[in-house]
Protein backbone atom coordinates (compact mmCIF):
# COMPACT_ATOMS: atom_id res chain seq x y z
CA UNK A 1 0.00 0.00 0.00
CA UNK A 2 1.13 3.54 -0.80
CA UNK A 3 1.36 6.52 1.55
CA UNK A 4 0.06 9.99 0.68
CA UNK A 5 3.45 11.73 0.56
CA UNK A 6 4.74 9.03 -1.80
CA UNK A 7 1.91 9.17 -4.31
CA UNK A 8 2.73 10.35 -7.81
CA UNK A 9 0.38 12.65 -9.70
CA UNK A 10 -0.67 9.66 -11.82
CA UNK A 11 -1.54 7.59 -8.74
CA UNK A 12 -3.44 10.48 -7.18
CA UNK A 13 -5.35 10.90 -10.44
CA UNK A 14 -6.20 7.18 -10.40
CA UNK A 15 -7.58 7.52 -6.86
CA UNK A 16 -9.67 10.56 -7.82
CA UNK A 17 -10.93 8.84 -11.00
CA UNK A 18 -12.19 5.95 -8.89
CA UNK A 19 -13.87 8.26 -6.37
CA UNK A 20 -15.71 10.39 -8.93
CA UNK A 21 -17.09 7.27 -10.62
CA UNK A 22 -18.91 6.27 -7.47
CA UNK A 23 -16.48 3.99 -5.66
CA UNK A 24 -16.31 3.95 -1.88
CA UNK A 25 -13.10 4.70 0.03
CA UNK A 26 -12.44 1.01 0.60
CA UNK A 27 -13.34 0.13 -2.99
CA UNK A 28 -10.97 2.82 -4.25
CA UNK A 29 -8.22 1.49 -1.98
CA UNK A 30 -8.69 -2.02 -3.40
CA UNK A 31 -8.74 -0.79 -7.01
CA UNK A 32 -5.68 1.45 -6.74
CA UNK A 33 -3.55 -0.29 -4.14
CA UNK A 34 -3.49 2.87 -2.01
CA UNK A 35 -4.10 2.64 1.74
CA UNK A 36 -7.66 3.51 2.75
CA UNK A 37 -6.53 6.23 5.17
CA UNK A 38 -4.43 7.72 2.39
CA UNK A 39 -7.48 7.77 0.13
CA UNK A 40 -9.44 9.49 2.91
CA UNK A 41 -6.69 12.09 3.43
CA UNK A 42 -6.59 12.78 -0.31
CA UNK A 43 -10.37 13.23 -0.41
CA UNK A 44 -10.28 15.57 2.58
CA UNK A 45 -7.53 17.77 1.12
CA UNK A 46 -8.81 17.76 -2.45
CA UNK A 47 -12.40 18.36 -1.34
CA UNK A 48 -11.25 21.46 0.52
CA UNK A 49 -9.30 22.68 -2.52
CA UNK A 50 -12.27 22.05 -4.84
CA UNK A 51 -14.64 24.00 -2.57
CA UNK A 52 -12.21 26.92 -2.47
CA UNK A 53 -11.76 26.91 -6.24
CA UNK A 54 -15.50 26.79 -6.85
CA UNK A 55 -16.07 29.63 -4.42
CA UNK A 56 -13.45 31.84 -6.09
CA UNK A 57 -14.16 30.98 -9.74
CA UNK A 58 -17.87 30.26 -10.25
CA UNK A 59 -18.90 33.91 -10.11
CA UNK A 60 -20.17 36.78 -12.30
CA UNK A 61 -22.37 34.29 -14.14
CA UNK A 62 -24.62 35.49 -16.94
CA UNK A 63 -27.33 32.91 -16.33
CA UNK A 64 -30.89 33.56 -17.45
CA UNK A 65 -32.57 30.84 -15.40
CA UNK A 66 -31.80 28.99 -12.17
CA UNK A 67 -33.46 25.88 -10.73
CA UNK A 68 -33.03 24.93 -7.06
CA UNK A 69 -33.66 21.75 -5.12
CA UNK A 70 -32.53 19.80 -2.05
CA UNK A 71 -31.54 16.12 -2.01
CA UNK A 72 -31.72 13.99 1.12
CA UNK A 73 -29.03 11.71 2.52
CA UNK A 74 -27.87 10.88 6.03
CA UNK A 75 -24.70 10.69 8.10
CA UNK A 76 -24.19 7.81 10.53
CA UNK A 77 -27.87 6.90 10.77
CA UNK A 78 -31.27 8.13 9.67
CA UNK A 79 -32.76 10.68 12.04
CA UNK A 80 -35.16 8.22 13.65
CA UNK A 81 -32.34 5.76 14.42
CA UNK A 82 -29.71 8.12 15.86
CA UNK A 83 -28.60 6.99 19.34
CA UNK A 84 -28.71 9.55 22.13
CA UNK A 85 -24.91 9.88 22.21
CA UNK A 86 -24.79 10.85 18.54
CA UNK A 87 -27.64 13.35 18.39
CA UNK A 88 -26.47 16.55 16.78
CA UNK A 89 -23.65 14.70 15.02
CA UNK A 90 -25.47 12.01 13.02
CA UNK A 91 -28.78 12.20 11.22
CA UNK A 92 -30.40 13.55 8.07
CA UNK A 93 -28.20 15.64 5.81
CA UNK A 94 -29.40 17.74 2.87
CA UNK A 95 -27.49 18.97 -0.17
CA UNK A 96 -28.94 22.18 -1.60
CA UNK A 97 -28.17 22.75 -5.27
CA UNK A 98 -28.70 25.58 -7.75
CA UNK A 99 -28.35 24.67 -11.43
CA UNK A 100 -28.37 26.68 -14.65
CA UNK A 101 -30.58 24.57 -16.98
CA UNK A 102 -28.97 26.09 -20.10
CA UNK A 103 -25.29 25.43 -19.33
CA UNK A 104 -26.07 22.64 -16.78
CA UNK A 105 -23.59 24.36 -14.45
CA UNK A 106 -23.95 23.83 -10.71
CA UNK A 107 -23.92 27.46 -9.62
CA UNK A 108 -23.98 26.92 -5.86
CA UNK A 109 -24.38 24.16 -3.30
CA UNK A 110 -24.61 23.77 0.45
CA UNK A 111 -24.46 20.70 2.70
CA UNK A 112 -26.29 20.71 6.01
CA UNK A 113 -29.69 20.91 7.64
CA UNK A 114 -32.98 21.62 5.91
CA UNK A 115 -33.43 24.77 7.99
CA UNK A 116 -34.35 28.41 7.48
CA UNK A 117 -30.78 29.52 8.24
CA UNK A 118 -29.41 27.14 5.63
CA UNK A 119 -31.99 28.42 3.13
CA UNK A 120 -30.84 32.00 3.80
CA UNK A 121 -27.15 31.11 3.42
CA UNK A 122 -27.79 29.12 0.26
CA UNK A 123 -29.85 31.79 -1.47
CA UNK A 124 -27.41 34.56 -0.53
CA UNK A 125 -24.65 32.49 -2.11
CA UNK A 126 -26.70 31.96 -5.29
CA UNK A 127 -27.50 35.67 -5.60
CA UNK A 128 -23.86 36.64 -5.02
CA UNK A 129 -22.68 34.55 -7.99
CA UNK A 130 -25.03 36.05 -10.58
CA UNK A 131 -24.26 39.03 -12.81
CA UNK A 132 -27.83 39.81 -13.85
CA UNK A 133 -31.50 39.31 -13.03
CA UNK A 134 -32.62 35.71 -13.45
CA UNK A 135 -35.76 33.61 -13.48
CA UNK A 136 -35.66 31.37 -10.42
CA UNK A 137 -37.73 28.22 -9.89
CA UNK A 138 -37.89 26.15 -6.71
CA UNK A 139 -40.18 23.41 -5.50
CA UNK A 140 -42.91 24.19 -3.00
CA UNK A 141 -40.67 23.98 0.08
CA UNK A 142 -41.91 26.99 2.11
CA UNK A 143 -38.51 28.03 3.52
CA UNK A 144 -37.57 29.28 0.06
CA UNK A 145 -40.10 32.12 0.30
CA UNK A 146 -38.32 34.20 2.94
CA UNK A 147 -34.87 33.12 1.79
CA UNK A 148 -35.37 34.29 -1.81
CA UNK A 149 -36.90 37.55 -0.64
CA UNK A 150 -33.97 38.08 1.76
CA UNK A 151 -31.32 37.37 -0.89
CA UNK A 152 -32.86 38.93 -4.03
CA UNK A 153 -35.55 41.33 -2.89
CA UNK A 154 -37.59 42.28 -5.96
CA UNK A 155 -34.66 41.79 -8.35
CA UNK A 156 -35.74 38.30 -9.46
CA UNK A 157 -38.51 36.57 -11.40
CA UNK A 158 -39.39 33.86 -8.92
CA UNK A 159 -41.90 31.03 -9.22
CA UNK A 160 -42.57 27.92 -7.17
CA UNK A 161 -43.55 24.60 -8.73
CA UNK A 162 -45.72 22.67 -6.31
CA UNK A 163 -46.38 18.99 -6.93
CA UNK A 164 -49.14 17.00 -5.29
CA UNK A 165 -48.88 13.27 -4.80
CA UNK A 166 -51.38 10.48 -4.43
CA UNK A 167 -51.47 7.98 -1.58
CA UNK A 168 -48.42 5.81 -1.08
CA UNK A 169 -48.72 2.28 -2.51
CA UNK A 170 -49.97 -0.28 -0.01
CA UNK A 171 -48.58 -3.79 0.22
CA UNK A 172 -45.66 -5.90 1.43
CA UNK A 173 -43.97 -6.75 -1.86
CA UNK A 174 -40.64 -5.13 -2.78
CA UNK A 175 -42.22 -3.57 -5.86
CA UNK A 176 -44.75 -1.80 -3.66
CA UNK A 177 -42.36 -0.89 -0.80
CA UNK A 178 -39.89 0.92 -3.04
CA UNK A 179 -42.32 2.52 -5.47
CA UNK A 180 -42.78 6.28 -5.03
CA UNK A 181 -46.17 7.92 -4.83
CA UNK A 182 -47.56 9.06 -8.17
CA UNK A 183 -47.74 12.74 -9.03
CA UNK A 184 -51.39 13.75 -9.29
CA UNK A 185 -50.98 17.44 -10.05
CA UNK A 186 -48.52 20.28 -10.66
CA UNK A 187 -49.16 23.96 -9.94
CA UNK A 188 -46.89 26.87 -10.89
CA UNK A 189 -47.23 29.91 -8.64
CA UNK A 190 -45.66 33.29 -9.38
CA UNK A 191 -44.10 34.76 -6.22
CA UNK A 192 -42.06 37.75 -7.43
CA UNK A 193 -41.63 39.54 -10.75
CA UNK A 194 -42.82 38.15 -14.08
CA UNK A 195 -41.45 34.63 -14.67
CA UNK A 196 -42.01 33.05 -18.07
CA UNK A 197 -44.38 30.17 -17.28
CA UNK A 198 -42.94 27.92 -19.99
CA UNK A 199 -39.63 27.98 -18.10
CA UNK A 200 -41.11 27.34 -14.64
CA UNK A 201 -39.51 23.94 -14.13
CA UNK A 202 -37.29 21.97 -11.76
CA UNK A 203 -36.76 19.05 -14.16
CA UNK A 204 -33.08 19.69 -14.81
CA UNK A 205 -32.06 20.10 -11.18
CA UNK A 206 -34.09 17.01 -10.23
CA UNK A 207 -32.25 15.04 -12.93
CA UNK A 208 -29.03 16.25 -11.33
CA UNK A 209 -30.13 14.44 -8.17
CA UNK A 210 -29.86 11.16 -10.08
CA UNK A 211 -26.37 12.08 -11.28
CA UNK A 212 -25.35 12.73 -7.69
CA UNK A 213 -26.67 9.36 -6.50
CA UNK A 214 -24.88 7.57 -9.35
CA UNK A 215 -21.51 9.31 -8.91
CA UNK A 216 -21.31 9.50 -5.11
CA UNK A 217 -21.38 6.22 -3.27
CA UNK A 218 -22.49 8.02 -0.10
CA UNK A 219 -25.83 8.89 -1.73
CA UNK A 220 -26.67 5.34 -2.88
CA UNK A 221 -29.89 4.10 -1.34
CA UNK A 222 -30.31 0.83 0.59
CA UNK A 223 -26.60 0.17 1.12
CA UNK A 224 -24.12 0.59 3.98
CA UNK A 225 -22.09 3.11 1.96
CA UNK A 226 -23.54 6.14 3.75
CA UNK A 227 -21.19 8.76 5.23
CA UNK A 228 -19.98 8.34 8.79
CA UNK A 229 -18.73 11.94 9.13
CA UNK A 230 -20.41 15.13 7.90
CA UNK A 231 -16.99 16.55 7.03
CA UNK A 232 -16.20 13.72 4.61
CA UNK A 233 -19.70 13.94 3.15
CA UNK A 234 -19.12 17.62 2.32
CA UNK A 235 -15.70 16.89 0.79
CA UNK A 236 -17.22 14.22 -1.43
CA UNK A 237 -19.87 16.68 -2.63
CA UNK A 238 -17.25 19.36 -3.37
CA UNK A 239 -15.15 16.92 -5.41
CA UNK A 240 -18.20 15.68 -7.30
CA UNK A 241 -19.35 19.14 -8.34
CA UNK A 242 -15.85 20.18 -9.38
CA UNK A 243 -15.59 17.07 -11.56
CA UNK A 244 -19.12 17.57 -12.90
CA UNK A 245 -18.62 21.25 -13.76
CA UNK A 246 -15.11 21.15 -15.18
CA UNK A 247 -14.27 17.58 -16.28
CA UNK A 248 -17.41 15.70 -17.31
CA UNK A 249 -18.60 16.22 -20.90
CA UNK A 250 -22.36 16.71 -20.85
CA UNK A 251 -24.01 14.43 -23.40
CA UNK A 252 -26.43 17.02 -24.79
CA UNK A 253 -23.99 19.94 -24.76
CA UNK A 254 -20.91 18.00 -25.95
CA UNK A 255 -18.82 20.26 -23.70
CA UNK A 256 -18.48 20.61 -19.94
CA UNK A 257 -20.87 22.89 -18.05
CA UNK A 258 -17.92 25.17 -17.20
CA UNK A 259 -17.10 25.53 -20.90
CA UNK A 260 -20.71 26.30 -21.76
CA UNK A 261 -20.80 28.92 -19.00
CA UNK A 262 -17.55 30.53 -20.21
CA UNK A 263 -15.51 29.50 -17.16
CA UNK A 264 -13.10 27.19 -19.00
CA UNK A 265 -11.72 26.94 -22.53
CA UNK A 266 -11.61 23.15 -22.57
CA UNK A 267 -12.43 20.08 -20.47
CA UNK A 268 -10.17 19.47 -17.49
CA UNK A 269 -8.29 16.22 -17.09
CA UNK A 270 -8.50 14.63 -13.67
CA UNK A 271 -4.79 15.38 -13.26
CA UNK A 272 -5.72 19.08 -13.32
CA UNK A 273 -8.00 18.52 -10.35
CA UNK A 274 -5.06 16.97 -8.52
CA UNK A 275 -2.97 20.09 -9.23
CA UNK A 276 -5.43 22.03 -7.04
CA UNK A 277 -3.84 20.29 -4.04
CA UNK A 278 -0.56 22.11 -4.49
CA UNK A 279 -0.96 25.11 -6.81
CA UNK A 280 -4.49 26.31 -7.66
CA UNK A 281 -3.05 29.00 -9.96
CA UNK A 282 -1.47 26.33 -12.13
CA UNK A 283 -4.83 24.68 -12.64
CA UNK A 284 -6.31 28.02 -13.68
CA UNK A 285 -3.53 28.51 -16.21
CA UNK A 286 -4.25 25.16 -17.85
CA UNK A 287 -8.05 25.49 -17.87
Amino acid sequence: MSCMNQLSTEKRAAVVAALVEGNSLRGTARLTGVARMTVEKLLRELGTACAEYHDATVRNLKCQRIQCDEIWSFVGAKARNVPEAKKGVWGDCWTWTALDPDSKLIVAYRVGARSQQMAYDFMLDVADRLAQRVQLTTDGFPLYLNAVDYAFGVDVDFAMLEKTFGALPVGKSAAVRYSPAKITGVRATTITGDPDRKHVSTSHVERQNLTMRMHMRRFTRLTNAFSKKTEMHAHSVALHFMYYNFCKIHQTLRVTPAMEAGLASGPWEIAQLVVLLDAPAAAVATA
